[in-house]
């Protein structure tokens, strides 16, 4: 069994920043990992995806703005938010995949408003 536990989320004004981590019971050595948000009434979306490599790729709402990055010897990963905007708000998930199985963290909720 995995556990990922985020962490960071807040409220924030627009323009804003914040950095979320999700910290990994288990190794995270060459293992892609994700970060999703679902705001209310809405479906869980890709939010950024990053290699195990280090290769990273976003959603379009948020490229140039947000930040995906790993320390495997930590077997933590970071989401970096830059010039966030409301719609930014929402719950903001940790994903991995081991041995064939989706794991999920409990979710930080991210709110942007003034």
């Amino acid at each position: 069994q995995v556990q990922l536990v985020e962490s960071g989320g807040g409220l924030v004004q627009p323009g804003g920043s914040l950095r979320l981590s999700c910290a990994a019971s288990g190794s995270i050595f060459s293992r892609p990992m994700a970060w999703y948000r679902q705001a209310p009434g809405k479906p869980r979306e890709l939010v950024a995806r990053v290699t195990g490599g280090g290769a990273a790729n976003y959603a379009g709402s948020v490229e140039g703005r947000f930040t995906i990055s790993r320390d495997d010897a930590k077997n933590t990963v970071y989401l970096q938010m830059n010039m966030l905007k409301p719609e930014d708000t929402a719950a903001y998930f940790c994903y991995a995949q081991y041995w064939g199985t989706d794991y999920w963290g409990q979710g930080t909720q991210v709110t942007v408003s003034s």
